[in-house]
């Protein structure tokens, strides 16, 4: 079998490792990589968004900023942590460098005995509003 032309086959194998969790689809493990993440935006500029137009509050739907507050929060849990306890969520988000408002979101999550399935249900127990989908 015939490699690719302009690189070795050790070039070629390493850059296909680094490429695959985007090739096939959302990462999973190292979605939180900081090469992954928009560079901020300067001083004097504005923050861009994901809306560009549109209802700020769609029918049955979060608002925008609620959606966005729920998305970096599961951005910063890994899916392979679940089930876990709130101790563990923790210890997750502080590895993945996690600012602080979502550790101090984290702590005020139930303690023992509380096991949580997902981000769905970690979002809930920290009075997360549940979007209705018709």
């Amino acid at each position: 079998m015939e490699r690719g032309t302009k690189h070795g086959a050790r070039l070629d194998d390493a850059m296909a490792g680094e490429t695959e969790a985007i090739t096939r689809g959302a990462p999973v493990e190292p979605r939180v990589e900081e090469w992954r993440e928009a560079e901020p935006a300067g001083e004097d500029q504005p923050v861009p968004d994901a809306l560009i137009a549109g209802d700020p509050y769609p029918p049955n739907g979060l608002p925008h900023d609620l959606v966005e507050l729920r998305s970096e929060l599961a951005k910063r849990l890994r899916p392979s942590v679940f089930p876990a306890t709130r101790k563990a969520l923790l210890h997750v988000a502080a590895e993945e460098q996690a600012p602080g408002w979502v550790l101090t979101l984290l702590r005020e999550l139930p303690g023992e005995g509380t096991t949580f399935e997902n981000v769905q249900q970690v979002w809930e127990a920290l009075g997360g509003p549940v979007e209705e989908r018709a």
